[in-house]
């Protein structure tokens, strides 16, 4: 007889979407227990700009693979995808349903659908990366990207420092493109069913002015003074994954003189609003997703009730 795989729950959503708030709905009603898929929330230290739930929250609801590492240290999506499944089968042997909660749309797509067989990151190519980026601007490298990977270069943004480097060290590692060895067979994956609930306003311009909104209360909130306490540090440095996160970067910029305060702002909301639309495109073509609106009426039981649902109808 076929054992029927566990269930967990997706909850997705692009950046200030509320996500959070369901997240503890479900945790008091269905008996689930939460992985963070969050790839800033992963550092210590990084409490104001990732927004990041509170001592009070965490009490009251725990959630896994947040505070695991040092800013420092770079982490990976094969490396969540071990953790997440690790956390998952702990929490299904406890008889409680993982869940899943975040914006970090590289880590649920290799959570459900495992990963190419990529090669592992270079420091000393990203250093020599980084510099030359330094000199020469991302854009720069963004163009010759779009010589060697015109079909990744056409995914990713110009000023997406991340994914650009890891395309053009993908290039330079293997001799072959990134879209190519993306293109082959993931490893073996599918260990849970996922009920997948999506979380967003149906008007961008609405997200685009809670973003602007939550940056601006994350300033008030001390979020200068997070970067600069990290700054102080003396080990990081712009390079590091942490330090690329979404805020961080041009906050840093700010505190190196590149720019005032009041601009660092604007491009920090700017860069947020960039990436909302990409983990919406990414959201728009994921499929088996139920969408919800953000600041609905009666969102919480809504949400709850489909979740039930689901879960029922999966046998859990």
């Amino acid at each position: 007889m076929m054992v029927k795989k566990p269930v967990a729950i997706l909850l997705m959503g692009p950046t200030a979407s509320g996500k959070t708030a369901l997240a503890i709905d479900l945790v008091e009603h269905l008996g689930c227990e939460i992985v963070s898929v969050d790839s800033a929330m992963v550092y210590r230290g990084m409490d104001v700009g990732t927004a990041k739930p509170g001592p009070d929250l965490l009490s009251a609801a725990p959630h896994r693979l947040i505070d695991i590492l040092d800013p420092s240290e770079s982490y990976s999506a094969a490396r969540f995808r071990a953790d997440a499944l690790n956390a998952m089968d702990e929490i299904s042997a406890a008889g409680r349903v993982p869940l899943l909660v975040g914006g970090t749309m590289l880590y649920f797509d290799a959570l459900q659908h495992g990963l190419s067989d990529l090669p592992q990151a270079d420091p000393e190519l990203r250093a020599g990366l980084d510099a030359r980026a330094a000199r020469e601007g991302w854009p720069a490298l963004h163009a010759e990207l779009a010589g060697l990977d015109p079909a990744a270069a056409a995914r990713i943004h110009p000023n997406d420092p991340q994914r650009i480097q890891r395309a053009l060290e993908v290039c330079y590692i293997s001799g072959r493109t990134l879209s190519e060895l993306q293109a082959q067979p993931a490893v073996e994956s599918g260990e849970y069913r996922y009920v997948k609930l999506a979380l967003a306003p149906v008007e961008r311009v609405v997200l685009h002015e809670i973003i602007a909104q939550r940056f601006r209360s994350m300033m008030d909130n001390g979020f200068l003074e997070e970067v600069a306490d990290l700054k102080r540090r003396g080990d990081l440095h712009p390079g590091l994954p942490s330090m690329r996160a979404v805020g961080y970067r041009q906050l840093w910029q700010h505190l190196d003189g590149e720019c005032g305060l009041d601009e660092a702002v604007r491009r920090g909301v700017v860069a947020t609003r960039r990436y909302a639309k990409r983990q919406l495109t990414w959201l728009r073509s994921e499929p088996e997703v139920k969408w919800f609106e953000s600041g609905a009426q009666g969102l919480a039981e809504k949400v709850r009730a489909c979740a039930a649902q689901r879960l029922a109808a999966a046998g859990v």
